[in-house]
């Protein structure tokens, strides 16, 4: 499969303090990816990267073909943290909406733009929902709204940060079922420290912590990878794919 997704030999630091080091790394198109590692090992600095919303201090990024810059407009974005004012009187459709929402355009919206939304909601399981008010859903199904947001402009890539964080269980399966459905026609990257229950649906795992290494997944083992988090965690059996040497002494392990 082509690749959608092209690192090579990027470092990055915020200031003086490195957060990348030389990392290396091809995402197919097709693929479903889990982003694991420490706080602070840089996930979501790569997310930032493929975005374009940061620049590396070496190598180069590039997205479908093309910088960063031009080709985000193919990329469906959930952040990490939610910064919203929970009282403002906003319905579900709406913040769908925002999805479609052209750089440069009008406040309005046309009925292609309304059946996209629409559409988005139903396949995150929400179509019951569109004229409630934002701030009236649980916490799993505001999430899921975000997510429609982002597939609402038809992407090709979809990059979730922390989807699950702070929701339960019940919710976090609904969400994995319908990612896994997604999967069937985007690629989708998700940073996650659910480990157990994400390693049983993604197809490789970018194990990150300042350097970079891929695995594909192949089955639950409860593998120790006490290397990359500093403490016991258990996560899946798998090949090595990006090296011919696996794990070396500065490399994360599974």
């Amino acid at each position: 499969m082509p690749s959608v997704i092209e690192f090579y030999q990027v470092d990055f630091a915020y200031q003086r303090d490195w957060v990348l080091e030389n990392v290396s790394l091809s995402i197919p198109a097709g693929d479903f990816v889990a982003m694991v590692g420490p706080n602070g090992g840089g996930k979501t600095t790569m997310l930032k990267l493929m975005l374009g919303l940061l620049k590396p201090n070496r190598g180069s990024v590039s997205l479908l073909g093309r910088s960063p810059d031009q080709g985000r407009v193919a990329v469906g974005y959930t952040p990490q943290y939610l910064h919203v004012d929970m009282q403002f009187p906003i319905s579900v459709l709406d913040v769908v909406l925002m999805g479609r929402m052209k750089r440069g355009g009008h406040w309005w919206y046309s009925k292609s733009d309304r059946r996209a939304a629409h559409d988005a909601l139903e396949t995150m399981r929400l179509a019951d929902k569109s004229s409630a008010p934002f701030r009236s859903l649980s916490g799993g199904q505001r999430q899921r709204v975000l997510i429609a947001r982002a597939i609402c402009g038809n992407p090709e890539i979809l990059l979730l940060d922390e989807p699950t964080n702070n929701i339960d269980p019940s919710a976090e399966a609904i969400m994995y079922d319908i990612l896994q459905e997604l999967n069937q026609r985007l690629t989708i990257i998700i940073v996650s420290h659910d480990l157990g229950v994400v390693s049983r649906i993604v197809k490789s795992v970018v194990c990150v912590n300042r350097e970079v290494v891929v695995h594909p997944t192949s089955e639950m083992t409860g593998a120790v990878i006490s290397e990359l988090y500093g403490s016991e965690m258990r996560l899946i059996r798998h090949d090595h794919r990006c090296t011919d040497h696996g794990h070396d002494a500065k490399s994360p392990a599974l």
